[in-house]
């Protein structure tokens, strides 16, 4: 996540809502267009990303660097596991369709375990974001944010892409490895880093998990993802201050004071609260929702909002995800967290990844 809103940011921020009675942050305009990013087509494709992400690699991989993009423009790739150039996609679909809730899902067999992490690259240098697995027609979809996705300075998407659902602290990966298949954002994001589009649905192939053979590791199929670990539903048009959410992430950043109260080993919650508005002009956020007090800082990145959200069954309906931290009372500890508003537009774009074809088998 990107740590904004020091002491001169929260008061201009202060004056941006006292001008603005009138604000709503519901009804905007956007085009109703998906930009679709392409990550992998083939089992070929599938193998590279695979053969990056073995279980050493894996072990090391919250050492990585939680995803913090903005501070610095990303060096451009040398090597790209990409199956191709991102594309602008006219959705087809019905807004009244995309608007509609997703209920959600639960896993084949014992507790929904949707929440993990991502991990992937931007140049040379690898990355992780929170995540969590959405309920989908496809049985296949991630949502995480905009920014653990593709970097609209470069116009690029990350490569070597991955979702671990519930991982381990030590590389482990009991409900599988899910190489990404195609993302799903608003143009917004892709063309110009808009925060009120600060999200992204990923279409995920098949499953897998590295097996010991012969002194060698292979990969063997484990099938789809909502079928392993279920699936949050999804919530739209949900006026902020008449609802409250829980937030998850699996933090680990430095904090303003340079202290590191979190690893990014332990999936922490920030406790239901009631949402606000945030704007944040500088960021072109104009329509952000903001939960307060929460402490999460980077690492936090993609971790889901969920609305109802039921310890027992470990599953919710998504209403948003982190995207910015804020430390508004300039003191030594963020002190909210803020998602943009999902809203008819945000339907579309997840409509898109529940539709796209997966692989039938990965190996």
């Amino acid at each position: 996540m990107i740590p904004r809103a020091r002491r001169l940011v929260a008061a201009a921020l202060g004056s941006a809502l006292l001008l603005l009675p009138a604000f709503t942050g519901i009804a905007h305009a956007a085009p109703s267009k998906v930009y679709a990013a392409p990550l992998t087509k083939t089992v070929a494709d599938v193998k590279r990303v695979a053969e990056y992400w073995k279980p050493d690699r894996l072990k090391q991989a919250d050492s990585y660097t939680p995803a913090t993009p903005g501070a610095a423009a990303a060096p451009t790739s040398s090597t790209a596991a990409t199956a191709g150039p991102a594309s602008a996609v006219t959705t087809t679909v019905n807004r009244a369709t995309a608007a509609q809730t997703v209920p959600a899902a639960a896993p084949r067999k014992g507790t929904a375990r949707t929440m993990g992490k991502v991990y992937f690259r931007f140049g040379d240098k690898e990355y992780w974001c929170s995540a969590s697995a959405v309920a989908a027609k496809n049985r296949s979809v991630v949502a995480t944010a905009g920014h653990c996705t593709y970097d609209p300075r470069q116009g690029k998407a990350a490569d070597y892409w991955i979702f671990v659902p519930n991982p381990g602290p030590n590389g482990e990966t009991p409900d599988g490895i899910y190489v990404g298949a195609s993302i799903s954002m608003h143009e917004d994001w892709s063309g110009k880093g808009d925060y009120d589009f600060d999200y992204a649905f990923v279409t995920v192939q098949r499953g897998f998990v590295w097996t010991a053979k012969d002194g060698a590791y292979v990969m063997q199929d484990v099938g789809r993802l909502q079928d392993n670990v279920g699936g949050v539903g999804l919530e739209l048009n949900k006026k902020p201050g008449a609802y409250t959410v829980a937030a998850f992430g699996y933090p680990a950043g430095q904090q303003p004071d340079g202290t590191r109260p979190y690893d990014g080993k332990t999936l922490k919650q920030c406790p239901e609260r009631v949402t606000r508005y945030t704007v944040a002009p500088s960021l072109d956020l104009q329509k952000g929702v903001e939960l307060q007090p929460c402490d999460f800082s980077p690492g936090a990145s993609g971790g889901p909002w969920l609305i109802g959200y039921d310890d027992a069954r470990r599953l919710g309906n998504l209403n948003g995800v982190n995207s910015l931290t804020w430390n508004r009372d300039a003191k030594g500890r963020y002190d909210a967290v803020s998602a943009p508003h999902f809203d008819t537009t945000t339907g579309e774009v997840y409509r898109r990844a529940a539709g796209v074809g997966i692989l039938a088998n990965v190996t």
